[in-house]
């Protein structure tokens, strides 16, 4: 690295926690590290990997068992005060309070800091023309969008200008529209005011983006370097191949990811699947997988070396996983499984879902897709039969959703976006648990816990509370499956998980589809959309788009080469059209 004065330098830090069973668990592991000034660094990892606590520690919220830490020259352990009166940091649950309005949260964190109200008047305007939130000054944070909360959140720990800011995953649960706007409001902050940002991340487009990166694993740094240097470390090792036609790219994809012994990672992107060899690994071989798919070398991205730093030790998929066939969701002459016709949701003077119509087949994953606010979530609860529709027709597994909600949440499954079971029991008693609310009992119970326990390679005697973030989500599933619905309802379910975690997930859900499960499911990351049959896209209560991923990519433009960049272009040109903005 260049010469420069270090913001935050770490030597032999080590830290370790003692859980509830008496088990060791050691966050970071003789952790030693220099981070580079007024740039954005950023720190990844997967779920576990000591990026929270790392933060902690900096914050000097959390003392080291062992090891040096300076920050901004100071020691955090012995004078945090000194260190917290120049930093600033936005946790993952950052503290707004709902009840209070926009302008309010900002006035409560500015006297928290002691600005003065001439530095008030000078910073606010700045601060809220960047997040475009000065037009809802008055409105309670609650009733903010999540996107509006996390850039509220943000610009509440900017009231005064910190010499380094910490953000812990701030782009969690955020659309891609308002994670452009988070990146835009920190990177403007550190090229005019020049700033230190350690941003933490599961998205590695983020991660590219930044000036420096350190990669974090089991509490340890196992690499650190440019983005754009570490990328180049791939090349030669990654590959294009294109589904043949008619085929979902989740098919070949699975083809590929399964391949323990050539691949290290395979995800859909703008149709085609994206392939990372491992090393040796000849592209003849690769062809052999799935002959006939157009297999191409193309450029490395940042993922691409994660992806293989992360499983250089043990490989985190499942050994010989069941077998994919292809299925195809059942053919138009096949009455739809779910059925919404001109559904309207109102709130008092509010309209969150405006005359919206669509269709699911038998078999089908339908992916729903749209901006926080967009009235996606409130869509998405009333055809669990969580609430009810104010205007229209909604019919679930054949059933009337105005006169037999009740009935029909028993024909289905359903996943919300956070961790819901009950984290203080094991996984067999949280399965017992919930089949028991679905009716089912002795034997036929037993037989079920058995089954999804197999199923989702979960262990019994695993306390759910203590068990990690992608296996929380297999029990949940396992959970929402127990009593075997022909619907399953996933709200944002890789929310916070690493990419590691999601396509696990993912491969979980391929296997149920093939299986002619029927999926609906919600999401914030683009590329899961790539795994679904066909997509539906909404802004302000309206449908945008409905299609096949490929209809929707090419409805957002010729420049569009993946989903995320075609959802930014439809939602966009769709409110310029309309006169909104932003």
């Amino acid at each position: 690295m260049a010469d420069f004065t270090p913001v935050v330098t770490a030597r032999g830090l080590t830290k370790s926690f003692v859980g509830a069973d008496g088990e060791h668990i050691e966050a970071l592991s003789d952790l030693t590290l220099s981070m580079p000034p007024n740039v954005i660094v950023s720190l990844v990892g997967v779920d576990g990997a000591g990026k929270t606590t790392f933060m902690r520690h900096i914050t000097g919220l959390m003392k080291a068992d062992s090891g040096e830490l300076s920050v901004l020259g100071i020691n955090p352990a012995t004078d945090s005060q000194a260190v917290q009166d120049r930093i600033s940091y936005m946790p993952q649950a950052f503290g707004l309070y709902e009840d209070l309005s926009v302008s309010e949260n900002l006035d409560l964190y500015a006297d928290l800091h002691g600005v003065p109200e001439a530095k008030r008047k000078e910073r606010y305007p700045e601060l809220l023309a960047m997040a475009d939130l000065a037009r809802y000054l008055d409105r309670p944070a609650g009733k903010l969008s999540g996107g509006m909360k996390q850039k509220l959140g943000l610009i509440c720990s900017l009231v005064r200008t910190p010499d380094l800011l910490l953000l812990d995953e701030p782009s969690v649960g955020v659309d891609p529209l308002s994670r452009r706007d988070l990146w835009e409001i920190v990177s403007k902050l550190v090229s005019r005011q020049r700033i230190s940002v350690l941003w933490a991340t599961s998205y590695m487009d983020e991660a590219e983006n930044s000036d420096y990166v350190f990669l974090l694993h089991g509490g340890k740094l196992i690499r650190e370097g440019k983005p754009k240097e570490m990328t180049l470390e791939s090349a030669g090792l990654t590959y294009f191949a294109t589904p043949e036609h008619g085929e979902a790219p989740r098919f070949l994809q699975t083809a590929f990811y399964d391949r323990l012994d050539l691949t290290t990672d395979a995800v859909p992107q703008g149709g085609d699947v994206r392939i990372i060899a491992k090393e040796g690994v000849t592209q003849a071989q690769l062809d052999a997988v799935a002959p006939r798919t157009n297999l191409r070398p193309r450029p490395p991205e940042f993922e691409d070396t994660f992806m293989r730093e992360i499983v250089k030790g043990e490989d985190p998929r499942l050994p010989n996983p069941a077998p994919i066939e292809s299925h195809r969701a059942s053919d138009g002459d096949v009455a739809p499984v779910i059925i919404v016709k001109d559904l309207v949701r109102k709130f008092g003077d509010f309209t969150a879902v405006k005359s919206t119509s669509f269709s699911v087949k038998p078999g089908e994953i339908f992916g729903l897709l749209g901006p926080n606010g967009a009235g996606k979530t409130v869509t998405f609860r009333i055809l669990c039969g969580l609430l009810p529709a104010t205007s229209g027709l909604v019919q679930v597994d054949g059933l009337n959703l105005r006169t037999a909600r009740a009935e029909a949440r028993g024909h289905v499954g359903y996943v919300a976006q956070k961790f819901s079971l009950y984290r203080n029991l094991s996984v067999r008693e949280n399965l017992e648990f919930f089949g028991g609310a679905y009716g089912l009992r002795g034997k036929h119970l037993e037989e079920r816990i058995e089954h999804v326990i197999r199923e989702f390679h979960l262990n019994a005697d695993d306390i759910a509370g203590k068990i990690p973030a992608g296996m929380q989500r297999r029990l949940a599933i396992a959970a929402a499956m127990i009593h075997e619905p022909a619907i399953l309802f996933l709200d944002e379910p890789t929310s916070g998980l690493d990419p590691l975690a999601r396509r696990a997930f993912w491969r979980i859900i391929t296997q149920l589809a093939s299986q002619g499960r029927t999926m609906i499911v919600t999401t914030h990351f683009m590329e899961e959309a790539e795994y679904c049959d066909r997509i539906a896209i909404q802004d302000k209560g309206e449908m945008l788009a409905l299609g096949t991923p490929a209809e929707v990519r090419k409805l957002g433009g010729e420049n569009c080469v993946d989903m995320n960049s075609a959802f930014i272009a439809i939602v966009e040109n769709s409110r310029e059209k309309r006169g909104y903005t932003r």
